[in-house]
């Protein structure tokens, strides 16, 4: 398995992966809407996003969504992952700690000090998964969300 950062000549990977994200949420699919985002994202540098690929078929695996961020408290940038999928058949093989690993070197070779990540309350796999990785939960903080 090789993990690559993408660009705007992989949206035709990306956005079936960030679709099926997306429904895994409870969000309608929104192709179009989808692959727009995502291209924004790319073209104006507001996100960093990985793939996961087989290196025998060149088979998309898996994406993770990065979107970096500034602390006022530390004065450092910071990542957040703002989305990570792994297709069906891939699940069970790594491939989401991979591209975190991958993530983690990129963030520490750019300076980068401090990476986030939220999940839902009920979604365990994805709470071991990160604790597994390193991350821990905050204890110094509440998150707050406001709907406009």
């Amino acid at each position: 398995m090789r993990i690559v950062q993408a660009g705007v000549d992989r949206l035709d990977d990306i956005t079936p992966l960030f679709i099926k994200y997306r429904e895994f949420y409870g969000q309608l699919p929104k192709p179009e809407a989808s692959r727009r985002f995502l291209h924004d994202r790319l073209v104006n540098e507001q996100a960093i996003i990985l793939l996961a690929e087989d290196e025998t078929s060149g088979k998309v695996l898996g994406f993770a969504q990065f979107i970096p961020s500034f602390s006022a408290l530390t004065l450092h940038p910071s990542w957040v992952l703002k989305g990570i999928y792994v297709i069906e058949e891939a699940r069970r093989q790594l491939v989401a700690d991979r591209m975190i690993n991958r993530a983690k070197e990129m963030a520490r070779a750019a300076g980068i000090q401090r990476m986030t990540v939220m999940t839902g309350e009920d979604n365990s796999a994805a709470q071991s998964l990160y604790r597994s990785l390193g991350f821990s939960d905050d204890a110094d903080f509440h998150y707050f969300a406001l709907k406009l």
